[in-house]
């Protein structure tokens, strides 16, 4: 069946299969691929009550010779290790992450988009939870390490950048100062769901968190990390409770290459006001322009005190820089950098 992949989103699609591994004891299990999607987990598994679980997102790409690429798939396996650290629970190896990243493409390479499909992709969600029965407040002993994949379009249905509004998020925090928010940790996100649906049911698509010890500066979007365009500048929040991206680091990259001045540095709310781009950044959705930004007392509130207000359409470096992340992606341009690993077809 032939799949029409601009009318996806990103969302949940069916695949062939998905690649598994466990570690029992200090023990590695073999990866084993299978079309059974319904994992068989213990009851007291401790996932189940006390979250031990971490995850990535990485994407495959189809290039414009037909090769397919995972991109950058090295620092997914270094973040995955440092989540897995802070919770004090095995990780997978650098060669095992791969490997069962490389499986799962081959297993699922008919959902791989066609070139032709430039908003589309093959996302790759590996997962890594807590698997042994445990009852005390413990980290988990033994893991359970999963890599699944969707054949998606763009984070928010519509055409790649197109500018979004946001809010700012001044009576929720997605993570506290000393806290967890630097790790691509599941019960991250779960803190963020209440008022990230708030803000949506409002009609925003982006939710933008303030620090939680002063609520004066800036820290990520509830999906992705924030960066904006000033006076030839790269601008960035620098912030231990902000999840470092791998599209921002990329992004950081590249803004060098052309010759804009990159700054990672406290960025406190009013300074707002003095930016000429603004956009969210992440795997997911690579760069979505923000056109507004409203800031109101409460989440709630139907008064907004200020709004900040951007181009309506992508701005020129914000673009310049979306062009060259895809055009390396998608082998339009030359990877420089040797960020790109290739993925060979089946036999």
């Amino acid at each position: 069946m032939e799949i029409d992949y601009s009318k996806r989103s990103f969302s949940y699609y069916p695949t062939n299969a998905i690649v598994y591994a466990k570690c029992i004891d200090g023990k590695w299990s073999k990866p084993e691929v299978t079309d059974d999607f319904n994992l068989s987990l213990h009851c007291f598994a401790g996932v189940f009550h006390y979250a031990p679980c971490c995850f990535e997102g990485l994407k495959a790409f189809r290039g414009v010779d037909g090769r397919v690429r995972l991109f950058r798939p090295d620092e997914n396996v270094k973040r995955m290790q440092s989540s897995a650290a802070y919770l004090d629970m095995p990780a997978p190896s650098m060669e095992l992450f791969l490997e069962m990243c490389i499986s799962c493409v081959q297993a699922n390479w008919d959902f791989i988009p066609p070139y032709e499909s430039p908003s589309a992709s093959l996302y790759l969600r590996p997962v890594l939870f807590g698997y042994n029965p445990q009852l005390g407040i413990h980290s988990a002993k033994d893991v359970m390490f999963v890599v699944m994949a969707s054949g998606v379009g763009t984070y928010s249905g519509a055409k790649s950048l197109v500018p979004g509004t946001a809010v700012l998020s001044r009576n929720y925090d997605r993570a506290a100062t000393y806290g967890s928010g630097g790790y691509k940790l599941g019960a991250n996100y779960a803190q963020s769901l209440h008022a990230y649906n708030l803000a949506h049911k409002m009609g925003y698509r982006e939710l933008l968190f303030l620090d939680s010890a002063t609520h004066s500066h800036i820290e990520e979007f509830g999906s992705s990390n924030f960066f904006a365009i000033k006076h030839g500048c790269y601008v960035t929040p620098n912030s231990p409770s902000v999840l470092p991206s791998i599209t921002n680091k990329s992004l950081r990259k590249v803004a060098e290459e052309f010759g804009l001045k990159v700054e990672r540095r406290t960025i406190f709310v009013d300074e707002l006001d003095t930016f000429e781009e603004v956009n969210s950044c992440g795997t997911a959705v690579v760069i979505t322009p923000i056109c507004r930004i409203d800031d109101k007392a409460t989440l709630e509130s139907g008064t907004i005190t200020r709004e900040y207000k951007y181009s309506e359409e992508c701005g020129p470096i914000s673009k310049k820089l979306y062009d060259r992340i895809i055009g390396i992606q998608k082998g339009l341009e030359e990877d420089t950098y040797g960020w790109c690993m290739f993925v060979n077809e089946p036999k």
